[in-house]
C-alpha cells in the first residue's frame, strides 16, 4: 500500500482566537421604535427577532449570529461605525432608497463608496455594508465582521497594549492612514481603535457585548483597577474605560458588556430573513438568508 503524502504544514497560529470568541450585539438606544424599524428592518433589510423583546420599548435586530439592540430611550450615537457584511449591493441601495421619504428630516442617508456603502441611522448611527469576502470576512454572508471607535491621538498602542493584559484578547497595532488597534473578539470579528483628531462628543452610554471563555481572570484584573462597572449576574459584568497600564491614565470609554460562555443566551439560534421575499414574487423554501457561505463559495480559496 502506498504510503501517504504529508500535507503541507498549516499555519495553527491563524486559528488562535484568544479568551474572546463572539462579538454578540452593538446596543445603542432609540427614540422611536417605529423610525428605528424603517431604518434597520426595511432599509438594511435585516430581521427582527420574533422570540424576544417583542413589545414597543425595545426590539432585538438579527444579523447573521449577532443583533443591533435598540431600546427605547434618548438617542444614542456610536463614536465610530459598525461594519456589516450583507449580499447584494443593488438591492441594498434599492431598500434603503424606498424608506428615505418615511425618514425625511432625520439624520438618515446613505452613500456609495468603492468598498461599502455607509448608511446613517435616523440619529447619526454609521453602519458601513460590505459584500461578502471569504480573504477579508471569513464564510459570513450576514453578519458584523468589526466595531471601530474613532478614539483619541496617540491612545491606540496603548488601547493594543490594555486588552491582551486584561481581557486576554490578542491585538495588534496597525499603521494606515491612521494608528489603529485591532482586538480580536471572534472568529472574523473585531474591536478596532482607530486614532482620530475630529472632535467626538461625550460619551452617552451605547455599549458593545462580546462572550469569553476564561470570565474569571479579566475580573480579577479589572476589579484590581478598580474597573468593574456593573456586577450583572452569574454569567455577566461590565466595564466601560480603558486606561494606559503603566501610567492609569484615561484612554478611551465605552461599555463592554462580557458575558461567560455558559450564559444561557450563548449562541442562542437566530432567525434571518431573505429579504427579497415578498408576496409577489414569494418561492417556497426561500425565506430564510443563509448567512453563511456554501462549501462551494468558500472552499474554492
Amino acid at each position: 500500500m502506498p504510503a501517504s503524502i504529508p500535507r503541507a504544514a498549516s499555519d495553527r497560529a491563524a486559528e488562535d482566537l484568544g479568551n474572546a470568541i463572539h462579538l454578540e450585539h452593538v446596543n445603542v438606544q432609540v427614540p422611536d421604535q417605529r423610525l428605528a424599524m424603517l431604518f434597520y428592518v426595511t432599509g438594511l433589510g435585516l430581521t427582527r427577532d420574533p422570540y424576544l423583546m417583542v413589545s414597543d420599548t425595545n426590539m432585538w435586530i438579527n444579523v447573521g449570529k449577532s443583533q443591533f439592540h435598540l431600546p427605547e430611550g434618548r438617542a444614542q450615537v456610536l463614536r465610530g461605525h459598525t461594519g456589516l457584511v450583507i449580499e447584494g449591493r443593488a438591492a441594498l441601495l434599492d431598500r434603503l432608497a424606498s424608506v428615505a421619504k418615511k425618514l425625511e428630516s432625520t439624520a438618515f442617508a446613505f452613500t456609495e463608496h468603492n468598498d461599502y456603502v455607509e448608511a446613517i441611522c435616523p440619529w447619526g448611527n454609521r453602519v458601513r455594508c460590505y459584500e461578502p469576502d471569504a480573504d477579508r470576512f471569513g464564510r459570513i454572508t450576514l453578519g458584523i465582521p468589526h466595531v471601530e471607535f474613532e478614539v483619541p491621538v496617540g491612545t491606540a498602542p496603548a488601547i493594543c497594549a490594555f486588552y491582551p493584559e486584561i481581557m486576554g484578547m490578542p491585538a495588534e497595532l496597525r499603521n494606515g492612514d491612521r494608528p489603529v488597534a485591532v482586538v480580536k473578539t471572534g472568529h472574523g470579528q473585531h474591536l478596532r481603535f482607530r486614532e482620530s483628531d475630529r472632535s467626538q462628543g461625550e460619551y452617552d452610554g451605547h455599549h458593545v457585548q462580546i462572550y469569553i471563555t476564561n470570565f474569571s481572570g479579566p475580573h480579577r484584573r479589572l476589579a484590581e483597577r478598580n474597573l468593574i462597572f456593573s456586577e450583572d449576574n452569574p454569567y455577566q459584568y461590565r466595564f466601560r474605560d480603558l486606561v494606559d497600564l503603566a501610567s492609569g491614565k484615561h484612554l478611551f470609554t465605552v461599555e463592554h458588556e462580557v458575558r461567560s460562555a455558559t450564559h444561557p443566551m450563548f449562541m442562542r439560534p437566530m432567525v434571518n430573513r431573505n429579504p427579497a421575499q415578498n408576496n409577489r414574487n414569494y418561492a417556497l423554501g426561500h425565506d430564510q438568508w443563509l448567512w453563511a457561505m456554501g462549501p462551494d463559495e468558500y472552499d474554492r480559496r
